[in-house]
């Protein structure tokens, strides 16, 4: 399992924010991207997942490997914590739900209903959707936002867990997660250079 990056470039807003990057991680391996805020840490895995075009480039991956976590949790406030994972286990042509409960402690939470759970239990609610749809390469912004420590130590030991058994992972994140196995990528080197504002048709693509 690989994702190869080639000189890839990538807007936002039809403004260029990132450009030049290249990269290939192989499975077992993971990959940490910082750089200060708004300089394009979520554009670039946005791109990367496929919900838009880049500027230039390529991301190659194998066909239905991947999967994307955002900012939002992705859960159904009117269904249980089990409905939300059985329906997106569901969708992706699985069934069992268990390990992903157990995994991020949501067993005791399984038939609560998903708008009623704290600002972190969502969040690992949504996180635990990884686990049940079979994807091998996971591109993750900010996973841990609104998680308390204890939750962090369960993603990560499921990072591991994911790493060990052949995945890979490409994390936006300004903390550090404890897994020194992780290379780490400061985006900021690959700033797209400025519009020339004397190019008329250039500003404004």
């Amino acid at each position: 399992m690989t994702l190869t990056i080639t000189d890839l470039g990538v807007a936002r807003g039809g403004i260029p924010v990132l450009e030049g990057l290249s990269l290939t991680l192989e499975a077992g391996q993971a990959l940490v991207l910082r750089g200060p805020n708004g300089i394009g840490k979520t554009t670039l895995l946005r791109t990367i997942a496929g919900l838009q075009p880049p500027l230039r480039g390529t991301v190659s991956v194998p066909e239905d490997s991947l999967v994307y976590a955002g900012h939002a949790d992705g859960i159904k406030p009117t269904l249980s914590v089990a409905e939300n994972l059985s329906f997106w286990a569901q969708a992706f042509g699985n069934s069992d739900i268990s390990a992903a409960l157990d995994a991020f402690d949501l067993t005791p939470l399984a038939g609560r209903v998903a708008g009623a759970l704290s600002a972190g239990q969502k969040r690992r609610l949504g996180l635990a959707r990884l686990l049940v749809t079979g994807r091998t390469i996971w591109v993750l912004d900010e996973p841990t936002v609104s998680l308390d420590v204890d939750a962090v130590a369960m993603f990560v030991a499921v990072m591991r867990a994911h790493l060990t058994t052949g995945g890979l992972a490409l994390i936006a994140t300004h903390i550090d997660l404890g897994l020194p196995e992780a290379q780490v990528l400061d985006v900021a080197g690959y700033r797209a250079k400025p519009l020339d504002m004397n190019d008329f048709d250039g500003a404004f693509l």
